[in-house]
């Protein structure tokens, strides 16, 4: 299974380049969708009393046309409703030319409970609110309770963004061809898709390589080759040593959850930075991992120069303050040499928000490879004018971010997106309701850490720790806890490194 993520520009190039390399045209992959649409209803909805075909003027309401057609030749009772005819001399045109079954206004669309309806009104390529008419063939479906198979996307939802536009079908099925679209796994048009399947309607895998797409659904299959496995003959600093900065004395639990992922995650050796006033607290909880003062930026040099760990994470149980964004910088300052990539969650996100000038100034010099895993309530206090612009996708929205700070972006959610300042990013899409709980940012710090420390590239490695985070979380199911992720990564990890 290929994981590629195309944008509707990107789908629309993949056909062009099809229809020119040949032998199939234009019509011949708009005869393989519609075929592709018609065999699922008839193999999911066997008993289903009336389909009615929604057709919209272009392609989408082309491919509708085609399931109208095979629909009827199965002997299926169908109604087709039309918002516009199909525009002249294109591939929908031919299609409605060779529909025996005669369209009907889509005003006078009614369906029933037990009848199907396949939505061909628009596809991914939507940009603009869908019109009344529409809007109330949505209404009507809703009002029956009618199962809905929506090709392409549910009309009303962006394949670029996943936002709704004015509104949109909610589908029971959702059919695409050759690969997803943003817009299936972003939400709010997510939650419209219903399940969404993928079909081969003959678009090979070269020319989707030709289209440029640089998005991928976030999977094992693409980052696996470069996940972490030990050696016989490694040791625990081979293994990578990753540092944690801890909170004082009222806040330490965030830092020992992070720190404690790490080591479930593969982590050779893990250490507390902790305040002088946080020591005997930490001490109490930790066993396993390396305990070490640290009250200012020399101790913590010094730490640097003695063991040259290859991650830290700092941020989590810290606090919003100036000067924990102030520290952060001058870790960032005096990182040559001493250590690689910097992981930065929480308060040591909204602590920079409050020196932004100087942050992404320093992120313009050459400094240590950077994680950052904002919420969306951190990556608005960040990046303001990239969160306030109405025109970006959350996609563009986090590729946006890892250019302008020169970092990995953990843009995190229901549909966390993780994008690289190269251009390249996934949409993650086993994400679950389990993970809302506190603590549970701090444990993916953790984890994106040790994959960091133990060689995995940087952008792989937050892909990897995304999936794994939510992966941990279902299997132990309800109840969890952020305490109870790390050691549900055990099964994680082992699936992944078998």
């Amino acid at each position: 299974m290929a994981f590629e993520l195309l944008t509707p520009t990107e789908m629309a190039d993949a056909d062009r380049l099809t229809i020119a390399a040949g032998p199939v045209d234009g019509y011949g992959l708009m005869r393989r969708a519609g075929g592709a649409i018609a065999d699922l209803v008839l193999a999911r909805f066997p008993t289903a009393q009336t389909v009615h075909v929604l057709c919209g003027p272009g392609n989408n309401g082309g491919d509708g046309y085609v399931v109208a057609r095979l629909l009827n030749e199965a002997g299926q009772s169908v109604r087709l409703f039309a918002l516009d005819v199909a525009r002249a001399s294109s591939d929908a045109a031919l299609a409605a030319a060779d529909c025996p079954v005669a369209p009907e206004p889509l005003a006078a669309f009614a369906p029933r409970g037990n009848d199907v309806v396949v939505d061909a009104l628009y596809g991914a390529g939507l940009s603009k609110p869908l019109d009344s008419e529409a809007l109330a063939a949505i209404e009507r479906t809703n009002a029956a309770g009618a199962a809905v198979v929506a090709v392409d996307l549910p009309s009303g939802v962006s394949g670029a963004s996943g936002d709704v536009l004015g509104g949109a079908f909610a589908a029971a099925v959702t059919v695409t061809f050759a690969r997803k679209k943003p817009g299936h796994l972003l939400y709010p048009g997510r939650a419209q898709c219903g399940e969404t399947m993928v079909a081969d309607i003959g678009i090979s895998d070269a020319t989707i390589v030709a289209t440029g797409a640089r998005c991928l659904e976030n999977d094992p299959s693409w980052w696996r080759g470069q996940f972490p496995v030990p050696a016989e003959n490694d040791h625990k600093y081979s293994r990578g040593h990753v540092g944690v900065f801890s909170g004082g004395m009222a806040a330490t639990g965030a830092a020992r959850l992070s720190a404690m992922a790490a080591a479930r995650a593969g982590a050779g050796a893990v250490t507390v930075l902790s305040p002088g006033s946080a020591l005997a607290a930490n001490a109490a909880h930790l066993t396993s991992i390396i305990l070490r003062r640290s009250d200012s930026i020399e101790d913590a040099i010094a730490f640097l120069d003695a063991r040259k760990p290859a991650v830290l994470v700092y941020g989590p149980g810290l606090s919003p303050e100036p000067e924990v964004g102030r520290f952060a910088l001058e870790l960032m300052g005096h990182a040559h040499g001493r250590f690689g990539t910097l992981v930065l969650d929480a308060d040591g996100i909204t602590s920079l928000s409050r020196q932004r000038a100087a942050f992404f100034e320093a992120r313009k010099r050459a400094g240590p490879g950077l994680v950052l895993t904002p919420h969306h309530g951190e990556f608005g206090r960040l990046f303001p004018e990239i969160a306030a612009d109405a025109s970006l996708s959350k996609l563009e929205r986090a590729r946006a971010a890892a250019v302008k700070a020169h970092a990995v972006i953990v843009y995190k959610g229901p549909d966390t997106v993780i994008a690289a300042p190269d251009g390249r990013a996934a949409i993650n899409s086993n994400g679950t309701p389990l993970l809302a709980t506190a603590g549970s940012g701090d444990v993916l710090s953790g984890i994106v850490a040790a994959l960091v420390a133990q060689g995995m590239p940087g952008f792989e490695a937050a892909c990897a720790a995304v999936w794994m985070h939510a992966d941990a979380a279902r299997l132990f199911g309800p109840g969890l806890i952020a305490e109870d992720l790390p050691l549900a990564l055990k099964e994680v990890v082992a699936g992944l490194s078998g």
